[in-house]
């Protein structure tokens, strides 16, 4: 191929790289309002009065809204196509206040000194509650977290008077309890995962104003325009026709951004301003008033006959939702849904338990949206099997890993591409596993060790989520492609555009993509669950193959043939039976466009897949412990990444990179904590630590490429799957090194210290 597996430069990179003005904030009108907003101090209280009238008599104050002020439709924030799996249980404004940081009351005005003075001067009377902040303890707890009637979609479970959100349980095979008593080894432990923030540079803003014919225009730094759209519609009670989304470039989003966190104030007070407005929260806000990975209890329990054969996994999950239920069904769902699969030659399975509802922020999608925290624990206890059967753990996968063709008990169909195999041969030798299994001493207090783990994800929301793509044959010659989907750094408009040109035979310079406009773009659910390469991309792809059809069909007219006597090669419509005899796809496109006889040559295409092709990675992890302090350093962390056909490896490269070094933060480092009132203490980068360069060591990325039929050129999605192997591989390693396992993330230098001390 001329243009796909290449590793060809970011469309936008230069723009970025030059500080063109991209970004959100780089575009907000410059008379827009300024907007910042009141918090609550409290996890559980109800307001009982609000005071405003000494900020009324502030000069350049325009609006001051409070829960009273708003409508009082519920919906959901989670950016999930419609019907959405998360329920509706959010109010703008609400008096019932969930979480320490809740939205009390919004503040507009010219300038922001004349703002903070307004937020010290409302007066807000609490009734205050003990909030339940331990999610084991939830369930049940005299704290029912919402008291009102909440409307779900789906129905999963949910016992609102209880705090349960989801109540899932799902068998697979045969019966897990006979299967698992029939089982020469079993071996059983329980883990918690933290919640984790998203971290990424740009925080969340917006801005909006009213056009010239009376629409709402929302200008946001965001993963899914269309569902934000959908969401200011339904909350604001206004038509879907008179909302405009608008999505410029975005400085990353791992998730965060599949949420509606701001639009819906600089919509709000547009609507009742008629003005420019713009909000940009701060760091501290950005951390504690949005969302996070949802925190999660995992018990695992795994039999195998003597040989090594695993017959039965059953995992027991408990999943901390926070105030609010948004993704919470979904991201549960994923820790067995993407876990369980990879071992198919499994005879049961079950994968069962509850999100619950506490007085904390709520969680949210974050890279890897529960596969990541079910990875951890189905792994470390696939790597506690190997050790209780004596067997080198990738010996232990080789026998019982998924390979193509295999049918899982928890699949339920014929795997159609994976070279997962292949992936632990390769990492095996780069890592130098052989050599270096399971440790070797340093000095009297240091020891360097090895681990390893795999892992799956999926490509997109099978059955759910879709893609248009428009690609337009301009006068000149030169094609527009038009999506949905948006690209937040990952260099999503890039593998679209390579797409494009490899069907249309064209080059990267004769391309221009316009992406994330509700007006002007095709529907895109949006840039989440792995999505854009696999199902965009296979729109991209239709879009391409129907204009390559029409330009012929209009090439053949012009050369007067049929259409079976003349070729497309990219420049130009030839005759196969006289090679002089051509027309350019400029003349043909010159022709087309301009004249009273000229008809539009557009191609057209969408896709939504019946399945979501899993990619597999196989990560490996040399790490160094010094046993006196307990630190953990990583010296090399290997991953070989089986993402069917690699459209661009350059961009996959830094996409893997990317998420080995998250994965890392979440293994050692990152962790969000809050006080026993409910406030996060972690509200900063001094508090939060994420790994800098010095703390992640040599990564080393490569490829073993398959190739999914069902995909663009045989791709599947890469952005995810790179997460989920650094924490299970890294307390693999530790516990090879020293003995010992942390079964509860992070693994800080205080638990490793204190748990070798003790053993």
């Amino acid at each position: 191929m001329d243009i796909v597996g290449k590793g060809i430069p970011k469309i936008d990179g230069m723009g970025i790289t030059t500080a063109k003005p991209v970004y959100t904030d780089d575009l907000v009108p410059k008379d827009a309002l300024i907007i910042k907003l009141l918090r609550s101090p409290h996890a559980n209280a109800i307001i009982k009065n609000i005071d405003i009238s000494k900020v009324t008599k502030l000069e350049n104050i325009e609006c001051i809204l409070t829960y009273k002020d708003v409508g009082e439709t519920k919906f959901t924030l989670a950016g999930q196509s419609y019907p959405e799996a998360s329920p509706y249980d959010r109010l703008i404004l609400d008096k019932n206040i969930r979480y320490v940081g809740q939205e009390v009351a919004i503040v507009a005005g010219s300038d922001e000194s004349s703002i903070n003075k307004a937020l010290k001067l409302i007066k807000v009377e609490y009734e205050v509650f003990t909030p339940v902040l331990d999610m084991e303890k939830a369930i049940d707890n005299e704290v029912i977290v919402h008291k009102e009637h909440i409307h779900n979609n789906v129905d999963f479970g949910m016992q609102r008077e209880r705090n349960i959100v989801v109540d899932y349980d799902k068998s697979f095979g045969d019966d897990i309890q006979k299967t698992l008593q029939e089982c020469d080894v079993v071996v059983e432990d329980t883990y918690y995962t933290q919640a984790q923030a998203h971290a990424m540079m740009e925080t969340y803003r917006a801005f909006s104003y009213i056009d010239h014919n009376n629409r709402l225009v929302v200008t946001t730094s965001t993963q899914i325009p269309f569902h934000v759209r959908r969401q200011l519609s339904k909350a604001l009670e206004i038509p879907l026709q008179d909302v405009r989304v608008i999505k410029p470039r975005i400085g990353g989003g791992f998730g965060g951004k599949q949420n509606g966190c701001v639009e819906m104030f600089t919509a709000l007070v547009t609507l009742k301003t008629r003005k420019p407005s713009k909000i940009i929260y701060d760091r501290k806000e950005t951390f504690s008033c949005t969302s996070s990975r949802h925190q999660m209890k995992l018990n695992v329990k795994i039999g195998s006959d003597k040989n090594g054969k695993i017959k039965a996994i059953d995992i027991k999950g408990l999943s901390d939702a926070g105030a609010h239920g948004e993704h919470g069904s979904t991201t549960f769902n994923l820790a067995g849904e993407k876990t369980l699969p990879i071992y198919s030659r499994i005879n049961a399975a079950r994968f069962k338990g509850q999100v619950v509802y506490t007085n904390k922020m709520p969680g949210g999608a974050l890279r890897g949206f529960g596969a990541t925290q079910g990875t951890f624990a189905v792994e470390s206890t696939i790597n506690k099997l190997a050790n209780k059967l004596n067997m080198d753990p990738t010996d232990l996968r080789f026998l019982n890993i998924v390979k193509e063709g295999d049918v899982s008990v928890a699949y339920n169909k014929p795997l159609r591409s994976s070279t997962l195999d292949k992936c632990i041969e390769k990492g095996k030798k780069l890592i130098k596993w052989d050599e270096k299994y399971p440790f070797k001493k340093v000095s009297d207090n240091v020891i360097r060790s090895v681990g390893m783990a795999v892992a799956m994800q999926g490509s997109g929301v099978a059955k759910l989520d879709c893609a248009s793509v428009e690609i337009k044959l301009n006068d000149s010659g030169h094609y527009t492609l038009y999506t949905g989907s948006a690209d937040m750094g990952t260099g999503s408009d890039t593998i679209l555009a390579q797409i494009a040109c490899e069907e249309l035979k064209t080059t990267m310079d004769n391309i221009v993509v316009h992406s994330g406009d509700t007006d002007i773009s095709p529907y895109d659910t949006g840039s989440y669950a792995s999505s854009t390469t696999y199902v965009t991309g296979m729109a991209a792809i239709k879009s391409a193959k129907d204009l390559k059809e029409k330009i012929i069909k209009c090439g053949a007219k012009y050369l007067d043939l049929s259409y079976e006597n003349v070729e497309f090669d990219g420049k130009h419509i030839k005759d196969t039976n006289d090679e002089n005899n051509k027309i350019s796809i400029k003349d043909i496109a010159n022709k087309s466009v301009v004249g009273y006889q000229s008809e539009r040559l557009v191609g057209f295409g969408s896709y939504g897949s019946e399945d979501s092709p899993p990619p597999f990675v196989a990560g490996f992890v040399e790490v160094e412990i010094d046993t006196e302090t307990g630190k953990v350093k990583v010296i090399n962390f290997v991953s070989v990444i089986d993402c069917g056909t690699v459209i661009n490896k350059n961009l996959a490269t830094i996409q893997a990179e990317g998420g080995i070094v998250q994965g890392i933060g979440m293994a050692l480092y990152e962790d969000v904590i809050y006080d026993d009132k409910g406030k996060m203490i972690t509200n900063t980068f001094m508090q939060y630590k994420i790994p800098s360069r010095c703390d992640i060591g040599n990564i080393i990325v490569d490829f073993e490429e398959s190739y999914e039929p069902t995909g663009p050129f045989g791709a599947k999605s890469i952005g995810e799957v790179v997460i989920n192997t650094p924490c299970p591989a890294i307390s693999n390693a530790i516990y090879n090194g020293i003995g010992v396992r942390v079964n509860s993330l992070p693994i800080t230098p205080e638990k490793i210290f204190m748990a070798y001390k003790n053993k």
